[in-house]
């Protein structure tokens, strides 16, 4: 797997999985919704510790900085 996630990247990744838990967490979403919600929380968590995102290889996107 070759990174092709930057740093905001991840960044805005952790700060929305956090706001889906808290979310969920504090019963402000519940039922099939929070349940959603914490799936795509689990996702943006790993996608953000392993900096690769398996969508950004289908559209051929990276927002890694690349070493010139």
């Amino acid at each position: 797997m070759k990174k092709n996630m930057g740093n905001m990247d991840k960044l805005i990744r952790l700060v929305v999985a956090l706001t889906f838990v808290l979310l969920n967490y504090f019963g402000v979403v519940s039922g099939t919704v929070g349940i959603v919600l914490l799936v795509l929380a689990f996702v943006f968590l790993a996608t953000s510790f392993l900096s690769f995102c398996p969508l950004y290889t289908l559209f051929g996107i990276s927002t890694c900085k690349t070493k010139e």
